[in-house]
């Protein structure tokens, strides 16, 4: 099976995501994927939830934070601005707290711990997760192509959902047991259960998002998942190790896609003993990744001779990608 069977005969799949360790193309692939789709008469939204995303270099267009910009007709492209997010996330969370229990302002211990959380390395994959999730929720495209951050970073992603929803379950239990002692004092403060009720329809608000998008982040059914890799050694061993991880999260692994592949034609006439070795161990390594992967390798992209960014660049990858597995 191509990748371009995988589209036609699962239409069903609308969430596609492409990972691999940084630099090896994922971006690039993406982007291509979106493109084709869009050319198929899909509305396509390709979001970027990697902090060193590219898409504007690709796309080379200005599309950093600036939500879904229109690339050319079906097709939007998004980066997630997580240092905005963040700071919305310091502004919803203040104001919740005025609005729950009805202070003039939010005290300083507690504003000062906002910010200092607001400053963990954690922080950042957090707002980007949330982003995703809205994106997600409202369902406005017939087809959404995360571009993934590198493998180490994209597993901590796909495992918060899974993190986000059993602190959930835990806050709130918490607060129902601690109901008796809040009405308590709701009675003493002549509040009504009200204040309490909006504390707990917060949490399942929230938890409700995170199992929308987790849902669908796993469902074999409407998501497919995409390795990239190149042929060589250490990132063969890499994206082994990286598809073991990502199974025990219940990804669905729909295929590998090997990039960077030299041309056939190369290997004919009178080259430079540097590219004659290279070839070979190439052709070793694809040996491998045919052995090893065998019916799950859905591309071999060919290398191209210059950066693919700009929009015939992109639309030359995509006729390689999908029009010449035809």
């Amino acid at each position: 099976m191509s990748l371009r069977d995988v589209f036609e005969r699962h239409p069903e799949r609308r969430y596609i995501m492409f990972g691999g360790k940084g630099g090896l193309g994922k971006t690039t692939l993406s982007a291509t994927c979106a493109y084709w789709l869009a050319r198929q008469g899909k509305r396509v939204l390709l979001f970027s939830v990697d902090p060193q995303a590219s898409l504007s270099d690709i796309f080379q267009r200005d599309i950093f934070g600036k939500g879904a910009v229109p690339i050319v007709e079906n097709l939007w492209a998004q980066e997630i601005d997580a240092d905005r997010r963040i700071k919305e996330y310091q502004d919803e969370i203040r104001q919740k707290i005025l609005d729950m229990y009805g202070f003039d302002r939010v005290p300083e211990e507690i504003d000062s711990y906002i910010a200092s959380a607001s400053a963990e390395p954690a922080m950042e994959e957090s707002a980007i997760f949330d982003a995703v999730v809205d994106i997600v929720v409202k369902g406005d495209y017939d087809y959404y192509i995360y571009d993934l951050v590198p493998l180490g970073h994209a597993l901590y992603y796909l495992s918060m959902a899974k993190v986000y929803d059993e602190w959930i379950n835990k806050i709130t239990k918490l607060r129902e047991e601690m109901g008796q002692y809040d009405q308590v004092a709701a009675t003493l403060r002549r509040q009504a259960n009200v204040e309490e009720d909006k504390i707990l329809e917060e949490l399942q608000y929230i938890k409700g998002r995170i199992n929308t998008s987790s849902q669908i982040l796993t469902d074999k059914q409407r998501t497919a998942f995409f390795f990239v890799l190149v042929p060589e050694e250490m990132i063969i061993l890499d994206t082994r190790k990286a598809a073991e991880l990502f199974a025990r999260f219940d990804v669905p692994i729909s295929g590998y896609v090997v990039n960077r592949v030299l041309p056939q034609e190369l290997r004919a006439g009178n080259i430079p003993i540097y590219l004659r070795n290279r070839i070979q161990m190439q052709e070793k390594y694809l040996g491998d990744i045919q052995k090893s992967l065998g019916s799950q390798i859905m591309a071999y992209v060919p290398e191209m001779e210059r950066d693919v960014t700009g929009l015939s660049m992109i639309e030359r990858l995509a006729h390689q990608l999908f029009e010449n597995s035809k």
